[in-house]
């Protein structure tokens, strides 16, 4: 019996550094040197600061920027998640009538809003937005911007660059990370104050 306990708990001690310990450091080493942007967080730097993650969305809220999908959790990272509100609930129903009636405030020469700047991700951090939500929101940009022609047709031309085509070529949809647009947006017609 004693022997019996003696190997059980040898081997708990061998599983537990081999899956705790060993493994974990194998793992990391490896992907800090093959993958290194994608193990260090994804982080986007401007110049030598870090302004986020693409895999995180951000809160824009001036008129000169593109903004991101809504969120559930108000891009919290630590609460993020759905709110698991199913299509028939009123406060769903309620905070998308609420954010419709927004968009067209800010958008009167739109009529149809896409869906992604309605309901929030599953994660409620989704970092991306489909073409038609930045196309959707092109006119509200221009203006606050002060944009000229030729300027529009650069941040169409901007638009386009910064399509995401699926991965692989098959799995998900084309998509624009919104917080590399707004760089871009930045870099190409002047950053807005704080």
């Amino acid at each position: 019996m004693l022997n019996m306990a003696s190997t059980a708990i040898r081997t708990l001690f061998l599983l537990t550094f081999i899956t705790g310990i060993f493994y974990p450091i194998v793992v990391t080493g490896f992907s800090e040197r093959l993958f290194p942007f994608q193990s260090g967080g994804s982080l986007i730097k401007n110049g030598e600061q870090i302004v986020g993650s693409e895999l995180l969305a951000q809160k824009f809220t001036k008129d000169e920027y593109f903004w991101a999908r809504p969120s559930a959790s108000d891009f919290a990272t630590v609460a993020s998640g759905a709110s698991n509100q199913s299509a028939t609930n009123a406060s769903l129903k309620s905070k998308v009538n609420e954010r419709k009636e927004y968009l067209l405030k800010k958008h009167p020469d739109q009529s149809a809003i896409p869906p992604d700047l309605l309901f929030a991700s599953g994660s409620g951090l989704d970092p991306h937005i489909t073409p038609a939500a930045a196309q959707f929101q092109l006119q509200r940009i221009a203006f606050a911007r002060k944009l000229s022609l030729e300027q529009i047709l650069e941040l169409k031309n901007l638009l386009e660059q910064s399509v995401e085509k699926p991965s692989f070529g098959f799995i998900g949809e084309k998509r624009i990370n919104v917080l590399r647009l707004n760089l871009n947006l930045d870099s190409k017609f002047g950053k807005i104050g704080p």
